[in-house]
């Protein structure tokens, strides 16, 4: 088998399903398998699963056994000689994996590969390329300055080599991922996919940022942006730095300071939602329950060749666009701050999409 897609779900029903179509297609023409491991959800994510894609191995958590042990208990099953380690909340262009099929044979002692991750307004996510978290650059990210933090040596469209790659979207060897005995499951939830760079890293394997393909990940969507997740995460790089940075007593005291200043002044931000005015149905027709449910002016659209009013949200319909073509029109439609977008899937009655990166997004059901 070629390839192993594992999916890490906690939660995350509707933005799952989209997830898994877009797998879906992204594999058609591999041999691949789809392994999603669930942690205990309270949803029905597990039903649907089971329901709409009986193809996918299902592994059922009867706990919330956090990030790091439960990606490992997915790898247990793998038998793809590639893996990719996938967030539920993410979007993929059908041609990605062959696109990186084609980049890993370029590339000698390849260590994990990351691609470029726009979130649900299309903007560009910075943690798509990250440099190892030095104290230098931990604190200066601190004080708010992150150019040491992220890798701004390349740009973002600029392919090429970086240290630390994001656990929303991991592509490796198996055996790579392997000889580093996977995610350390000292971290429930964040830091671990910095440690796991850092360790293939340390082994003699290059990790690189490859800028030639781009997915959504909605970010949020998994975990709400609040002061449990502020904990979560500055605990996670207090364990990060213990492991592999631990010198002298000053070092450690102005690490432990440091995350805990942070904490305790961090401030959580206001989601601001603004008031859509007008849809744009992108399709060649017109869902008449899904007007319905809108209940304000919506506009069929075949395309988009004109400049579109603020206030305005896109619904793209994924039964007749690509979810290439897709995310491509929302990365181009980005820099208009004032439009949103959503994604209807194919062969759903809900549309989905996240404006911020601190809430759960927006699901609207029909029928």
């Amino acid at each position: 088998m070629k390839l192993s897609v594992i999916i890490l779900n906690y939660n995350v029903r509707y933005f799952l399903e989209l997830c898994l179509k877009s797998v879906q297609q992204a594999i058609k023409t591999i041999d691949a398998e789809i392994i999603l491991v669930d942690n205990n959800s309270k949803d029905d994510s597990c039903q649907m699963v089971k329901d709409l894609f009986p193809e996918v191995i299902l592994i059922e958590n009867k706990e919330n056994s956090g990030f790091s042990k439960g990606n490992n208990i997915g790898f247990e099953s793998a038998k793809g000689e590639y893996i990719c380690i996938l967030n539920p909340d993410t979007v993929l262009p059908e041609d990605i994996f062959v696109k990186l099929f084609g980049f890993s044979l370029s590339i000698k002692n390849l260590g994990i590969v990351g691609c470029k991750l726009i979130n649900g307004r299309g903007e560009f996510l910075p943690e798509s390329k990250r440099n190892i978290p030095f104290v230098k650059a931990a604190v200066k990210k601190i004080l708010g300055d992150t150019s040491d933090y992220y890798a701004t040596h390349l740009k973002d469209n600029e392919t090429g080599k970086v240290s630390v790659l994001v656990g929303a979207f991991m592509f490796m060897k198996y055996d790579v991922f392997n000889a580093v005995n996977g995610f350390d499951e000292d971290y429930f939830m964040y830091g671990e996919d910095i440690d796991l760079s850092y360790k293939i890293l340390k082994a003699g394997y290059d990790n690189y940022y490859y800028a030639d393909a781009t997915l959504i990940h909605f970010k949020g969507e998994s975990t709400l942006r609040d002061k449990l997740y502020a904990k979560r995460f500055y605990g996670a790089m207090q364990i990060f730095y213990q492991k592999h940075f631990k010198r002298h007593v000053i070092f450690n005291l102005l690490v432990w300071f440091g995350i805990r200043m942070v904490y305790f002044f961090r401030k959580i931000p206001v989601i601001n939602r603004k008031k859509v005015e007008r849809f744009f149905f992108i399709s060649n027709e017109m869902n008449p329950e899904l007007k319905k449910t809108l209940k304000s002016e919506v506009i069929l659209k075949s395309s988009l060749d004109e400049k579109l009013p603020n206030n305005s949200e896109i619904i793209f319909d994924n039964n007749v666009l690509a979810f290439k073509d897709i995310i491509q029109k929302i990365e181009l439609l980005s820099e208009n701050r004032l439009v949103t977008f959503k994604i209807l899937p194919k062969d759903s009655n809900f549309i989905i999409g996240s404006d911020n990166a601190i809430s759960r997004g927006e699901i609207l059901n029909f029928k």
